[in-house]
């Protein structure tokens, strides 16, 4: 359930700075992380038990995946049809976006995995 309600979270602070701030490198950036985020606790949610390694790979392969697929032309061309689209398909390929991606999931993955290995105290 913490899952859920981070990624609740996540996804409105997403909306907000996509809604609410001005379009520059810092905002780009927030929200590339925001998307990682989003990615690896979707993950989370669907195969809890999953290593915090396991998740962020698979939050990794996703994010690149849909970079990578920005190349096509296909999500500009989709999100100028469905504005929505753009919010989970982006627009334009951006390298930098990959880095911030695995900068994000690998954060993120230490923090899990750190959080699987404590151990509730003996009382």
């Amino acid at each position: 359930m913490p899952a859920a309600v981070l990624l609740a979270a996540v996804v409105a602070a997403g909306l907000l700075v996509h809604a609410a701030l001005p379009d520059s490198a810092a905002t780009d950036i927030a929200g590339d992380a925001l998307y990682a985020a989003a990615a690896y606790l979707a993950v989370v949610l669907i195969a809890p038990a999953l290593p915090a390694l396991g998740v962020g790979g698979i939050a990794a392969a996703w994010c690149a995946g849909v970079e990578l697929f920005q190349l096509t032309g296909l999500p500009l061309e989709w999100g100028a049809r469905f504005p929505p689209a753009m919010l989970a398909l982006g627009t334009v390929f951006d390298a930098r976006d990959l880095v911030v991606y695995v900068v994000t999931i690998a954060v993120l993955a230490a923090i899990h995995a750190a959080w699987a290995r404590r151990r509730p105290t003996d009382g």
